[in-house]
């Protein structure tokens, strides 16, 4: 670590984020001494992005904080043909209008997190689209796909693993390698990139992109990978039994995302300081030493500073409120996550089964019983213990009824 000489380096691998890097030295070497572009590129797969992606969109921040050219690469093209990168099956295929709007809602999440402009050290963004969708075929396989041999193409992990598993690959994502590598010579040559990052999992691709300038331009280019963040328990990162952790306040409320960082295991607060985080590193250090329950406070400065870079500090502030009411407090917050109910169907007496899956504290009718059963659902803070109780006028409590699962999870349900 610190061997490194530039400012980027030093503060990437001091923040857990290196991996693997292609020619290291060298790297290091042209960042003390010049600016570089990097990219990393996201497909738009879904209306949000999630923390998986954060981990991503962190270390642009990182470049732009040492002085360098964040790249973010929307891949409107990509999306049409799908990663096969770490799946075991392949991805449903969106139309053109879907990919538009998820990569339009994307958008609204870089800038929240990456200055944009006409400035030297500004990050920009670039649709694949742009060259992708405009290739011909033949010239495209004669000019590009000649320098890829089929015997080193099923080495790679993304094709590999697929293979171990007996898990069918098509030849369109088989093709989705070539046009990652396509695009880092595109962007070589429109904005002079010179560096791609990635996950691990995208080393193959990233190595294969360097391999084809080489071959094409005569272009020396970097790769630099960050390992793919599980949790200490060995969870996949950002997922939660509700799903996966999104970037969309439409899709997680901030008081959710806030909740999600209170609630990370003890072991995961210092890596997810320094990854998820700008606080320096020496005030990391110091409530990374925290023990026993002096934690929590670790977990609720991870959750103050992780929300308001997503959803602004006023709405970070507003969730670490409503959490201090609900558990320290009074036990009832107007900011907890409401769902609204029609009068009329609430006259007419909603099932506490219903009532639980509705708010999305439980998947099912189902699971309601199980949690009743085993004395984790709560009304107004009382235990249930009747499966058939029906929700009406005598549970409200200032308009509006408090459905808890287990200690943490609180939704308000309110006829309107």
């Amino acid at each position: 670590m610190s061997a490194f000489r530039s400012p980027f380096m030093k503060e990437f691998a001091a923040r857990g984020h290196l991996h693997q890097c292609t020619a290291e030295a060298e790297l290091d070497a042209l960042m003390a001494k010049e600016r570089i572009a990097g990219y990393i590129g996201f497909d738009c797969t879904a209306p949000s992005l999630h923390i998986g992606n954060l981990t991503q969109i962190m270390r642009l921040r990182v470049l732009q904080r040492a002085g360098h050219k964040p790249i973010v690469v929307v891949g409107g093209g990509t999306t049409k043909v799908g990663d096969p990168s770490g799946k075991d099956e392949t991805r449903q295929l969106l139309n053109d209008a879907a990919i538009e709007a998820n990569k339009e809602r994307h958008k609204e999440i870089y800038r929240r997190f990456l200055k944009f402009g006409d400035g030297p050290t500004d990050a920009i963004m670039v649709d694949n689209a742009e060259w992708l969708d405009t290739l011909q075929y033949i010239p495209f396989l004669r000019d590009v796909g000649r320098h890829f041999t089929i015997n080193r193409m099923i080495t790679m992990d993304s094709v590999k693993l697929r293979l171990d598993r007996e898990q069918p690959l098509t030849f369109l994502e088989f093709n989705y390698m070539i046009m990652q590598s396509y695009d880092f010579v595109e962007l070589y040559r429109r904005y002079g990139c010179r560096l791609q990052m990635g996950g691990s999992d995208q080393w193959g691709n990233i190595v294969s992109g360097i391999d084809l300038a080489r071959r094409t331009d005569s272009a020396e280019l970097f790769g630099l990978t960050s390992p793919l963040i599980t949790t200490s328990s060995g969870a996949k990162m950002g997922k939660t039994a509700a799903g996966a952790v999104w970037l969309s306040a439409d899709m997680l409320s901030p008081y959710d995302y806030w909740q999600y960082w209170r609630n990370v295991e003890d072991a995961d607060v210092g890596r997810f300081l320094r990854v998820f985080t700008d606080l320096p590193l020496d005030e990391i250090a110091r409530l990374e030493a925290l023990k026993g329950a002096d934690v929590n406070e670790a977990k609720k400065v991870l959750a103050n500073e992780a929300t308001a870079l997503c959803h602004g500090r006023a709405a970070a502030d507003q969730a670490a409120e409503t959490s201090r009411k609900t558990f320290e407090g009074d036990g009832m917050s107007s900011n907890l996550p409401t769902i609204e109910v029609p009068q009329a169907e609430f006259a007419a007496g909603i099932s506490v089964l219903a009532a639980f899956t509705r708010a999305g504290l439980t998947s099912s009718n189902g699971d309601a019983r199980r949690q009743i059963a085993g004395g984790g659902l709560r009304i107004n803070d009382e235990a249930v213990s009747d499966e058939k109780l029906t929700l009406g006028q005598t549970q409200l409590h200032d308009g509006v009824i408090k459905l808890s699962l287990g200690k943490k999870k609180h939704v308000l349900l309110k006829p309107v």
